[in-house]
């Protein structure tokens, strides 16, 4: 197993994985290091890395923005104390989170005629309405038909959201954050578009579990190329952490805060 998952979401976005049961589930996995990288949303951390029960919870974040041809990314930002810049992203974005999420359960709603009985509030995201969706026992959903048939993209109920532009994100990233790293490379419609800005990031995720076959030498070409670090991580939205990341040698390479 790795010993550093550095990709791991909680149910302060859209995790299933309370943040107190981080280091119950990192031991099960034997994960010594686990990165908390919530969608758009800081931690009640005391710093940029806390132990808890003899596992390290590094402060981190995801962070969805706009390249200017129109390509939506997430970096995922480590060691993090939140700068003002970022917390007025963070904010403008929850905002429109809430009001996006409201107008997707609406339509679901309405289109469903079903009360889905969720609590829209910060951190609220399409897979809590694909949760209530599989869960109501009127609507003949499961969790994977939920998205693709009512609320993923080009779905009749799917609301886009609003993004920060690439360089506004990437900037108060680097501000707030010890190393800034592109998230999983090969999971965008143009990668090669999205590796060509990593020369303006501290590192790519090589290490993640893509349920398919890649070919990750572009990856690790671009990496090579232009000095930049690996991170890697299971991007947990369950207990089952460990599921890829780093080894204890790759992950000191980085020199984040212990």
């Amino acid at each position: 197993m790795p010993y550093a998952d550095l990709h791991v979401h909680t149910t302060r976005s859209d995790g299933s994985l309370e943040l107190e049961a981080v280091p119950e589930a990192a031991r099960r996995s034997d994960v010594e290091v686990v990165a908390i990288t919530d969608h758009d949303r800081v931690q009640p951390f005391d710093g940029p890395v806390v132990e808890c029960d003899g596992v390290t919870l590094l402060h981190g974040i995801e962070l969805r923005v706009e390249t200017d041809g129109g390509q939506r990314i997430d970096l995922l930002g480590y060691g993090l104390e939140p700068s003002t810049g970022l917390e007025a992203i963070l904010e403008d974005i929850q905002t429109n989170r809430i009001e996006r999420g409201r107008a997707i359960v609406d339509c679901v709603e309405s289109r469903l005629g079903i009360d889905l009985g969720v609590t829209i509030g910060g951190g609220f995201g399409r897979p809590h309405i694909a949760r209530a969706i599989e869960a109501h026992p009127d609507a003949e959903y499961d969790y994977q038909d939920a998205f693709d048939y009512l609320i993923g993209s080009d779905c009749p109920c799917y609301v886009p959201r609003d993004v920060p532009p690439f360089d506004r994100g990437r900037g108060a990233l680097a501000e707030s954050s010890r190393l800034v790293s592109l998230a999983h490379p090969l999971r965008y419609r143009d990668p090669e578009g999205a590796l060509a800005l990593a020369t303006d990031l501290d590192a790519v995720e090589l290490r993640y579990p893509y349920g398919r076959d890649v070919d990750c030498e572009p990856v690790e070409r671009v990496i090579e190329c232009n000095d930049l670090l690996t991170t890697g991580g299971s991007d947990a939205h369950d207990e089952r952490l460990g599921v890829d990341g780093l080894s204890r040698q790759a992950y000191e390479r980085l020199d984040l805060p212990t």
